[in-house]
């Protein structure tokens, strides 16, 4: 393997530079424990501490000196608020977001339960209100007072979990608009039927994709970074929960917002419910597809989030730590 850094690499290490311009909360808001009752979530509420002691922790070593490039109103765009208990949750796709909007819209009020909302309902019904729909002085009240939760999840298993999703499975929208693309430049000697329809992308030029520079289309929220949808270091979440974990987190944070007792986190797959959840077995084998070189270009591309989350790197480098180190000192 090459021992010069990769495009992805020095993108993440000026991203990191581009980040120290944002002004870090004063200090890290206690979480209001008022309706924990139950000793059962001792374990999970001390695990959360420490994760945001980490990401607090993290954002004030690398990101603490200027302000940000990017607006406010950007920044908060993935955010939905939920008025009644208070809530502000950033959407991170293939990390539980659409169980999450069905337990918003049952918070809300528009709907007794989370079961019997569809699929469509939840992504294309327009019933919740998104943060960057009030003005200035409404989004700033909000993200002062309000409680604020991401669920975040290992990069790799995100990545393979959107491509599995988008492209083994009929899709309307993402065959023929990154379907076709993808196909039409990554693959030689591609017949008319796949340029047509942009369906049957192999994984293998996916990841060509994603490390091009020059893409034929965009990036997309289902595998965009993390730190790009939410800004964490930014908008000081309050509760951070992770899929891997995910219905511990969810229940005890319910819990903590004095959500009525039988509201439950759903744990029901709605979309492709006979597949295999994407674990690290199925990661494992989807990256066995792709160069060795091409697999440090991915890890490197989503080496922020694994640094946010404290999610172990599969394949972290001497040259990595070094030119970490030489951005900080």
């Amino acid at each position: 393997m090459t021992t010069k850094i990769s495009e992805e690499l020095q993108n993440t290490i000026f991203l990191l530079k581009q980040f120290k311009q944002v002004n870090l909360p004063p200090a890290m808001r206690p979480l209001n424990k008022n309706f924990i009752k139950d000793y059962q979530w001792k374990a999970t509420g001390e695990m959360q501490e420490r994760r945001r002691s980490f990401l607090y922790d993290f954002c004030k070593k690398y990101l603490h000196e200027h302000r940000p490039r990017t607006h406010l109103v950007s920044m908060v765009s993935r955010i939905y608020v939920e008025e009644q208990h208070k809530l502000l949750y950033c959407e991170v796709p293939k990390a539980g977001c659409s169980n999450w909007k069905r337990v918003l819209m049952v918070l809300s009020g528009l709907a007794k339960s989370a079961a019997n909302i569809s699929h469509d309902a939840v992504h294309y019904g327009k019933h919740l209100k998104k943060l960057d729909s009030y003005d200035l002085k409404g989004i700033h009240m909000r993200l002062k007072t309000y409680t604020k939760v991401i669920f975040v999840r290992d990069p790799m298993e995100r990545l393979v979990s959107a491509f599995r999703d988008k492209f083994e499975h009929p899709n309307s929208y993402y065959h023929p608009v990154f379907g076709k693309a993808i196909i039409k430049k990554y693959r030689l000697n591609a017949d008319r039927d796949a340029l047509k329809t942009g369906s049957g992308v192999r994984f293998k030029e996916f990841i060509q994709y994603l490390l091009d520079s020059h893409r034929p289309v965009g990036m997309d929220t289902h595998w965009e970074q993390i730190n790009k949808l939410c800004y964490p270091c930014v908008i000081g979440y309050d509760f951070i929960g992770k899929f891997e974990t995910l219905e511990e987190d969810a229940n005890y944070f319910l819990r903590l917002i004095g959500a009525p007792e039988e509201l439950a986190f759903p744990n029901f797959k709605d979309r492709h419910s006979t597949d295999k959840r994407t674990n690290s077995e199925v990661v494992r084998k989807y990256l066995e597809e792709i160069p060795e070189s091409e697999r440090q270009q991915t890890y490197d591309l989503y080496y922020l989030d694994y640094l946010m989350f404290n999610y172990t790197v599969p394949h972290t480098e001497p040259r990595l730590a070094e030119c970490l180190s030489n951005f900080t000192t």
